[in-house]
């Protein structure tokens, strides 16, 4: 074929090609996934992993109550899944892990066997974060260099840093405060990265708020999407808060929406495991 006519072809072919690859949808990557033990009965690996794949997911960071239900979804599906340790057994250790030793011995055993991009996510709030089964996660995540991904308010979040200046904190719920405040935190801690999981008031019926809109221009490197399946019933919005994700998104720039939508995990990570 002459060259002129190559082109010709190439050029068709691209064209032909156009509309879908303007149609794909955006990359996302959802960090807070739970795959509990009151989900396996209703919802099996596969079964999962399929909800997972149909949100077009890039990937998920998994953490559950207990770990095993992790492990096997990263069993069934490596190539998506990041798995993260949460310190419960069950989700009944909610309000007492904190306070129970024997935590500390099943998070030391599980790090030693597995491989884990993160610790959490845990609940913790206040003068809490002091106590001795926190601060030795905050010492573990430092040892194996993994994130934190705590369900903190702004003042154990303080704390943590305190323990450890260098701590990677995922801040799960952007601590569930107003723009300002995370503004504030982000501020002050550059090892300080938010989800924004089970919260809508930075796109209200999809629509993004100015003061979250100037929030994530302000620090494009911080922000990361999740849906937060707390409950076996959420995995049933899995699929639809990616849509609502991408919805908000695409009202940003393009590369600062590939950001919060999966390259500020992806980076993340990368920073703690290699992926």
């Amino acid at each position: 074929m002459r060259p002129a006519t190559l082109a010709a072809a190439l050029a068709s072919l691209c064209a032909a090609a156009a509309p879908a690859l303007a149609q794909a949808p955006r990359p996302v990557i959802d960090v807070h996934i739970h795959y509990s033990h009151d989900a396996w009965g209703m919802l099996p690996p596969a079964e999962a992993v399929k909800v997972l794949r149909q949100a077009g997911l890039k990937k998920a960071f998994v953490s559950s109550s207990s770990d095993d239900g992790t492990q096997m979804l990263l069993k069934a599906a490596p190539d998506l899944v990041v798995p993260v340790l949460r310190p419960y057994r069950s989700r009944g250790e909610i309000g007492s892990w904190m306070r129970d030793p024997s935590v500390v011995a099943h998070v030391e055993a599980r790090l030693k066997a597995n491989t884990y991009a993160g610790i959490g996510e845990f609940h913790v709030s206040g003068a809490d974060a002091d106590l001795p089964v926190v601060r030795r996660m905050v010492e573990l995540a430092r040892q194996y260099k993994i994130f934190l991904h705590a369900h903190s308010d702004a003042d154990a979040v303080e704390r943590m840093f305190r323990q450890d200046p260098g701590a990677l904190i995922l801040w799960a719920h952007s601590g569930f405060d107003q723009a300002d405040r995370v503004r504030a935190m982000l501020g002050k801690h550059q090892t300080l990265w938010a989800d924004l999981a089970f919260r809508t008031d930075h796109a209200p019926g999809g629509k993004l708020d100015p003061a979250w809109r100037k929030l994530f221009t302000d620090f494009p490197d911080r922000f990361m999407v999740g849906t937060d399946t707390f409950t076996p019933e959420r995995w049933h919005y899995v699929v639809e808060h990616a849509s609502y994700s991408r919805g908000w998104l695409a009202q940003l720039p393009s590369e600062l929406a590939d950001n919060i939508a999966y390259r500020n995990a992806e980076r993340l990570a990368a920073r703690t495991m290699g992926q």
